[in-house]
């Protein structure tokens, strides 16, 4: 247990993503000191300096919403930095000399955000994570302390359906198809121009083509496809199926890399594609994890991933049950 004084900070933790980077600050005995939310920090999309630049906004944030000076380094002894875009080893090394030369933290844990969405939704302080939102991708611990990720590189990485963004392709796709003869017939001719006010599939493409419309509009269409799904289109259930499929696959491999076939895993579904109605998709999805792994728990997320990076901090300082509660309940219970 951590040997601050109660009520100091003990944890600066951050979950940085590519629309928005939310930030904490918690004492070793749970007190959620301050809280704040800026701008992106995904380094493949802002880069090194933009990273860099965004977790210093949140620092600022954060200690002026702890009533603290921003100008103090360290802020606390450890910093949690689950950030996305740490999807390789040297992705790792590079980012771990930048942050660490920024003085922001004494101890720097660095992980790919969706270690905190594992952290976030699990019980104890193992078991896996999946986001399946734009993108895909999963993380595990185990009950040894061994840890399993992914590149998630999108095909380049061998994924074959990565996330929400290609659903959203592949609903444009179907409908195009269906409408020039290369594909059968879908509802989603009908559907997907719908959902983007245009006349047909065809004017879709034009307005993506030029820019008219933008281009991440396309992620919306993975709820049209799934909706679709769910309504009996047999296209659309052959791609959803895919995703589904794919989401086991890497829970699948992340269980045996683990050697958790026989352990009661929890399983934390995070990201914008879990929300969908489609039964059959998350019938789907457990059955595929539930083949290698009978005893797994599959567990929809409900907290903001900051709270798992929190809690790995605290793990890290041997903080009590009661103040690895504190924090999940404060920061449950309000948004930023």
């Amino acid at each position: 247990m951590s040997d601050l004084p109660a009520g100091e900070p003990a944890v600066l933790a951050f979950d940085g993503g590519s629309t928005k980077t939310d930030v904490v600050l918690v004492s070793g005995d749970g007190v959620v000191l301050g809280r704040a939310r800026v701008g992106p920090s995904n380094h493949q999309l802002v880069g090194l300096e933009g990273m860099l630049t965004a977790l210093s906004e949140a620092v600022t944030a954060v200690t002026g919403a702890a009533h603290r000076s921003g100008g103090a380094r360290p802020v606390c002894p450890t910093g949690v930095y689950c950030l996305a875009g740490i999807d390789l080893p040297v992705d790792e090394e590079k980012l771990a000399l930048a942050i660490g030369a920024e003085g922001w933290t004494d101890q720097v844990i660095l992980r790919n955000d969706t270690f905190a969405v594992s952290r976030a939704g699990t019980t104890s302080s193992w078991g896996i994570g999946v986001v399946c939102g734009t993108g895909m991708n999963c993380a595990a611990v185990g009950p040894d302390g061994r840890t399993a990720r992914f590149p998630a590189l999108a095909e380049i990485s061998g994924d074959f359906a990565p996330g929400g963004a290609w659903l959203g392709v592949r609903a444009l796709g179907l409908a195009l198809r269906a409408g020039d003869g290369r594909g059968g017939p879908t509802t989603l001719s009908e559907r997907v121009p719908a959902h983007l006010e245009q006349p047909d599939a065809e004017a879709v493409l034009t307005g993506i083509y030029t820019g008219t419309i933008p281009y991440g509009r396309l992620f919306e269409l993975a709820r049209v496809l799934l909706d679709a799904a769910a309504d009996g289109d047999v296209l659309a259930r052959e791609a959803a199926d895919m995703l589904a499929d794919e989401v086991a696959a890497f829970v699948r491999a992340a269980v045996i890399r683990l050697d958790m076939q026989d352990e009661p895993v929890e399983v934390v579904l995070g990201g914008g594609v879990f929300d969908t109605k489609d039964v059959v998709f998350h019938e789907r999805v457990a059955a595929g994890v539930h083949q290698v792994a009978p005893r797994a728990v599959l567990v929809r997320l409900d907290a903001p991933p900051v709270l798992g990076a929190a809690l790995i901090g605290l793990d890290a300082i041997g903080a009590t049950p009661t103040a690895l509660a504190s924090v999940r309940d404060a920061l449950t219970a309000t948004a930023p």
